[in-house]
Parts: C-alpha cells; structure tokens; sequence
C-alpha cells in the first residue's frame, strides 16, 4: 500500500509524564481511518502533533507526509503544510472561530492565503463551501458573526474552512459531536464525496462508534496512549481482540425505564395517593427575537424572528419527556423557556406553579427546576471549588442552614451521584478542587449534584452526554436512571441522539422549525413514526 502518510513510534510527553507511547499508524491516499478511544487516550495528541499544535511537550518519532518528515518543520515551513497539506477540523467550533470576523471573512483568508487569489474571489468559492456542506442561505450566512449561528451550523463553517485549500489529510476531531443524526450523515457524505473528488485521506477522531461503522475503511483503538488493536472496521468489531475494544463496543446505552413501580418509596409508607398533577407544562409556548430587515426598511423597524411557536406539553411526575429535532429546530430555546431563562409568550408551570413576570416572584420556584447543561467544563466556574460550586444553590433556597449543615448537604449529593468512588478521594479532598482536576465525566456528575442538591422535581437536561465518550455515556445515563428511580425526578431531556432517547424518555416530542410536528410514548415515536421529518430521524440513527 502507498503510504501517504506514516506514523512511527510517535511519543508524546510533557515532562516526565509520557502520554503517547510509540504509535505506529498510516493512511493511504483516499483512506479512511478512524482513531477512537475514551477521553485522555492520547487521540487528539495525536492529530494535533503531526501540525506542531502542542506548545511545551517532548515529541520523538516519525510522521512522515509523502516522505517529508512533518516533526522536523518549523516556521514558515511548519505554516506552508498546515491547511494545505493537512488541515484540521477541530472538535469545538465556537473556541475555533475568531468572534470578531464574518464566516465569510474567516473562510476567505485561508482561501487568499494558500490560493493566492483577490479577496473578491475568494469570497465566492467561500461561499461555494458554505453551500456544499448543506448550509443553508450561505451568502446571507457568510455575513453572519459565529455567535450568530447555532452549534451545528458552527461545526459546518469549521469544515468548510479545513476544505478551503483542498488538503491532502484532513484531521477530523469529533467533527460531528455538536450536530445531530440527520446532519452527521450530511457531513460525513460531505466528508467522503471531497476525499473522492481530491484523492484527500481522512484521519477521523471519535467515540461515536456507529459513525466509525458507517463511515471508516479502518478502525485504530487507543488505550491511555497505547494503540491496543487496529484492522479493518469489518474484522475489528465483528471480533475485537483486546477487552478494551470489547468495552467499547458494549458501551451503547441500554434502557432501563422507571415505572412508578420502580420508584423507591419508604417500606413503612401509606397506601399509594392519588395520581400526582403533572411536575410541568406548557401551553401556546413561544419565543421570538428582533431581527434587523434587510434594506432601507432596517433603518425604520425591526422584524420578529419565531424561534418556538405553540408548543404544548405535559411532563409527568417520574417520567422523561425527550425532546428531539435538528440543530436550529428550537429545542435549546424550547429548555431555556422552560427554565424562564428567555422571555416567552404563553403559559408554563412548575409543580402546579405558573412562572410570574417578577423575577423575585419566582425566585422559590426555582427551587422546584434544576439544569444540566452540554458542556461541563463552561457551565462550573474555574475560580469556585467542588464545595462552593454545588453549594452555591443551598445559599439562595436554604440560606438558614449553618455552614456545616450545608456542607454536609454537599457531600451527600455528590455521594449520591458517585463522584467520591469514581475519583478515590477523601470527601475534604473532594470538595477542595477546582473543576480543572477532573475529567469531563467527572464533571457532568458535578454538575448533576449540583442539580441535586436542592432537591428539585423536575431537571432539564441539555444535551447531557453529548461532550462525554461512549463508555463515560453510558455511565452517567445509568447514573442519571437511578436518581430517577430513588428520588422520583422528572427529566425535560434536551438532546439530538436517539440511543439516548430509546435509553432514556418515556414521552418523546419531535420539534421543527420551533413547532411540534410529533408526539407520543417512545414506542409509538421511534417504533411507528408518522411525520416524514420523524421517519428521516429514525431512519438515519439506525445506520
């Protein structure tokens, strides 16, 4: 096989601590191979290695593009390779995209940079890029700022900036971790149609184990920066060999429903009570903001852009309601309603309690709503320890407890999610860190005790698992079934993966374009869906 590029004995270290221990990969022009492993395996390392992107660490070994030895370049050579040779699509979209420039403007420079061509024209083929990878409106889009466009749109602008010099590797970092089911196809279609058309080899780094089934030619598997077993996708998971590979391909989520039969009550209680009113709902839920109109007519007034409109729901005492739909269909919007976070027409209640237009009004009833956000690492404050952190909510809704009082309420929350196991430290070790000291598994279940710790009914979770690797996945959806059945939560779950809704919800709500076009049990939803749009969800997550 002719080897674009070869990797051999590649070692990565900072210090004393080496975390890449003498990989040996390589791709084949027109090649995809796709890198997987847990958090911390050393995948992204990897990638980031073969473009000099890792100030401060120790690299030895040998990465060789087209027999030019890539660990030896630096300065203007170093800069010459990256984009052109090999670009990269990193895993965050909103931390790789300047705040201060257009889309289009963004595209465009790589474009005069590595082209050589007027800004006018590049502008065009930028715009020509937007347009292959779906977006839609691309000359409008291409005027828009990055905080002006959804997560998913985001990912796409940031591929098509790694395509903008047509390179010969492309290093794809979770390129479809922020998009949802219908679009990652989109993308990885998009993805192989460029590598058809350019001879371009792609090196995929993942833990989404079904995109690697359905998109790569082979599969590698690292381990804590070993590469414990590769070969082709077909072989490796029709008969991993290594228990690590085995692991991860038993992490898919597994449903575990919680009945009221299921849901722990003391033995000594009395005999069952009446049915219990709804934990929430909402009726003729809608949410719109100004937008500039175009012209001379932007001069003189504004137009309303409808993010959400109509929607009604009930969300049962012990029960999940997921809420589904493509990036942009307003589900997040739909979640910050919820939480009386955006202002909002219509009608929501929490715990039989309707949201008033005084903040201080509903300052108890906040109580009764808690929120686990998508990213852990943005929603815990750097400067605030473990204590202080989930501690926070108890000094607002329980300010009459004593300090020892509420840090004994801290401990037990962040036993109740299992944090003390999962890190073997001491309690008074535990709750003197900062967030910075844990991995991204660790803090979701931060953010969960701090959820917790108030005791709320019902929890709005946005996107909960979709930053954590399929192994830390399925822990924390486990996690999460189980305070459900012990404490009687009701979840509004926010997210775009269907495994974790079949795991998870009770009660599906398929949103587009801010309206509800499908409701019903999960079975009636996943199992005989009637909307198209529906259909197309499920069709593309069984792929």
């Amino acid at each position: 096989m002719n080897r674009l590029l070869d990797i051999q004995g590649l070692r990565i270290a900072f210090g004393d601590h080496e975390v890449v221990k003498g990989v040996n990969l390589h791709l084949a022009a027109g090649e995809k191979l796709a890198l997987v492993g847990e958090s911390g395996s050393g995948k992204t390392l990897t990638a980031l290695s073969l473009l000099g992107l890792i100030p401060g660490a120790r690299i030895s070994g040998s990465a060789k593009l087209a027999g030019t030895e890539l660990l030896a370049l630096t300065g203007d050579a170093q800069r010459a390779v990256r984009g052109a040779d090999v670009a990269m699509v990193f895993q965050e979209p909103m931390t790789a995209l300047n705040p201060l420039m257009t889309i289009g403007q963004q595209i465009a420079e790589v474009i005069t940079l590595k082209k050589a061509l007027s800004l006018d024209e590049s502008m065009v083929i930028a715009i020509d890029l937007l347009a292959s990878t779906g977006l839609p409106e691309p000359a409008q889009k291409a005027k828009a700022y990055p905080h002006q466009l959804s997560g998913g749109q985001r990912q796409r602008v940031v591929i098509a900036m790694a395509l903008a010099a047509s390179p010969k590797v492309l290093l794809a970092d979770e390129p479809t971790t922020a998009l949802d089911v219908s679009l990652r196809g989109q993308i990885l279609d998009l993805l192989a149609e460029k590598q058809r058309e350019h001879g371009m080899a792609v090196l995929l780094i993942t833990h989404d184990l079904q995109l690697v089934r359905r998109f790569a030619d082979r599969v590698a598997v690292m381990e804590k920066g070993v590469l414990v077993e590769q070969g082709p996708v077909e072989a490796v998971f029709a008969a991993p060999q290594h228990p690590y590979t085995r692991k991860l391909l038993d992490s898919r989520p597994q449903r575990d429903p919680v009945t009221d039969a299921t849901v722990h009550t003391h033995p000594l209680s009395a005999p069952a009570a009446p049915p219990r009113q709804p934990a929430m709902t909402a009726r003729g839920l809608g949410v719109d903001y100004p937008v500039p109109l175009p012209g001379m007519r932007g001069w003189f007034k504004r137009g309303r852009f409808v993010a959400l409109q109509g929607v009604d729901f009930d969300l049962p005492a012990r029960r999940t309601l997921g809420v589904v739909g493509e990036s942009g269909s307003g589900k997040s919007t739909l979640a910050l309603a919820a939480l009386d976070l955006v202002a909002f027409h219509g009608r929501v209640q929490v715990a039989g309690l309707e949201w008033s237009k005084q903040a201080q009004a509903n300052r108890q009833q906040r109580r009764h709503v808690q929120v686990v956000f998508q990213d852990p690492f943005s929603s815990l404050s750097p400067r605030m320890t473990v204590e202080q952190i989930v501690g926070e909510g108890l000094l607002v809704h329980a300010p009459g407890l004593s300090a020892a009082q509420r840090q004994q309420k801290v401990l037990d929350a962040l036993a109740s999610v299992g944090l003390g196991d999962a890190v073997n430290l001491s309690a008074r070790q535990l709750i003197n860190r900062y967030p910075h000291e844990f991995s991204g598994g660790q803090r979701q279940r931060i953010a969960i005790a701090r959820a917790l710790v108030v005791e709320p009914e019902v929890i709005v979770l946005d996107e909960p698992t979709s930053a954590l690797d399929v192994t830390v996945q399925k822990q924390v959806l486990t996690l999460l079934q189980r305070l459900q059945r012990e404490r009687g939560l009701s979840y509004l779950l926010i997210t775009h993966d269907m495994d974790v809704i079949r795991a998870m919800a009770h009660d599906v709500c398929v949103l587009k374009n801010g309206q509800v076009v499908e409701a019903g049990t999960w079975e009636q939803v996943l199992g005989a869906p009637q909307h198209p749009y529906t259909q197309t969800l499920v069709a593309a997550s069984q792929h």
